[in-house]
């Protein structure tokens, strides 16, 4: 009788759409199975999964809506239905604030859910989803450990600098500090610099998470010293559909002077600005390279302009620079974004080879000159293999 293997699932749950990882474990470290994802959720959904090689195993889609939740129960009973010869023990969710009571991952109970309810209002767009996912799971198969991994966790190395705002210290009490967001992505990245450039992991290196949402990580010695990113993902970086950073100012005027409601000021500055907002046309930095207009290109600038702008005080936080990583779906695949974001740090010593960066090939890469005074490498992040590793470690 052949005896199943332990597997865990990792859960990614956000507004539109639910990506998932089955890794097997045993007393190895964890290996990927299969992979998918349901996306378009408001609209029409399509799902698709592949094996660890990629090929495909199943590929749908539908005409009408579907709930999260249903999204989730069809993501379980697929996994479960292919997981052939493996049993699931755990799942591990991605979930992004855990504030100053999780500082790691945690294997959640109703107290936790308590404490990550709390958080909710700091980011809206995120959190419920996830923490609903937690509740369906526990709901649908109590024996299941269901662990959360934080976003936030890795910037607890900050200094307290880097951590306040400069408001009166009782609202800091409060829960209102720099948290730091893309926090599994920087992790990651910290783990594999060390097989691939020693010393740079050991120097001061500047990590750019560019997706639909961006922030920048400055570590030191592997470990978050700054991130764009502060008490909510809306800061730094000009993302897809968010502002980044804005003067607060900006918000009472649009509601004092303009009449809009905080409602509408949190849709605006989350959900129709960014790239979106300012080329009139896509959130998507795909569709803009593609795009003739003048306000695609004024969006892309703007978008480099920011990212230099950050970088620059990456760089004054940890008082140096001596790598820079580009990673997620921008990152790692825009190299017209690249060789700009390089291009306006050439003050800095940083140099790449055009051709090297046009055509990086699978895996990392290391894109700078010979004469760089700055390394540049490109890292596929992989944020569910840090969330295998924290949930294995709580569950086996």
């Amino acid at each position: 009788m052949t005896i199943a293997k332990p597997a865990l699932l990792c859960l990614n749950t956000g507004s539109s759409s639910v990506k998932f990882s089955l890794y097997a474990v045993d007393d190895h470290q964890p290996q990927r199975v299969l992979s998918g994802q349901m996306e378009g959720l408001l609209g029409q959904p399509r799902f698709k999964a592949v094996d660890a090689q990629g090929t495909i195993l199943d590929e749908r889609c539908w005409d009408a809506p579907k709930r999260r939740a249903e999204a989730v129960e069809s993501i379980l009973a697929f996994v479960r239905a292919h997981a052939c010869g493996y049993r699931l023990t755990a799942v591990g969710h991605r979930v992004v604030l855990g504030g100053i009571e999780y500082p790691n991952a945690v294997v959640v109970n109703d107290d936790v859910l308590s404490v990550l309810d709390r958080y909710v209002p700091i980011v809206p767009s995120h959190q419920p989803a996830e923490i609903e996912a937690i509740r369906l799971l526990c709901e649908i198969d109590p024996d299941l450990t269901q662990v959360a991994c934080f976003d936030s966790a890795f910037h607890r190395t900050k200094s307290e600098l880097a951590d306040m705002y400069a408001l009166p210290l009782r609202y800091r009490d409060r829960g209102i500090r720099r948290w730091g967001f893309h926090g599994l992505s920087y992790d990651y990245i910290s783990t594999q610099l060390p097989k691939l450039d020693p010393v740079l992991a050991n120097g001061k290196t500047v990590v750019m998470h560019l997706g639909s949402g961006a922030s920048l990580c400055g570590l030191v010695g592997g470990r978050s010293a700054y991130t764009s990113m502060g008490f909510s993902p809306l800061d730094g970086l000009m993302m897809g559909t968010r502002t980044g950073s804005l003067d607060p100012m900006i918000a009472l005027y649009l509601i004092q002077q303009l009449g809009m409601t905080a409602a509408d000021v949190e849709t605006l500055i989350i959900k129709e600005s960014g790239l979106l907002g300012v080329s009139g046309l896509s959130n998507d930095m795909r569709d803009l390279e593609n795009a003739t207009t003048r306000d695609a290109q004024l969006a892309i600038d703007l978008f480099v302009y920011m990212l230099a702008r950050e970088t620059g005080a990456a760089m004054a936080a940890i008082q140096g620079l001596d790598g820079i990583v580009f990673t997620a779906g921008i990152g790692e695949h825009s190299a017209s974004i690249r060789a700009k974001a390089c291009q306006a740090l050439a003050w800095a010593g940083v140099a790449i080879d055009a051709l090297l960066n046009q055509s990086p090939g699978p895996g990392a890469c290391k894109l700078s000159t010979a004469d760089s005074r700055v390394g540049v490498w490109l890292i596929p992040t992989d944020e569910e293999a840090v969330i295998a590793r924290d949930t294995w470690a709580l569950s086996r």
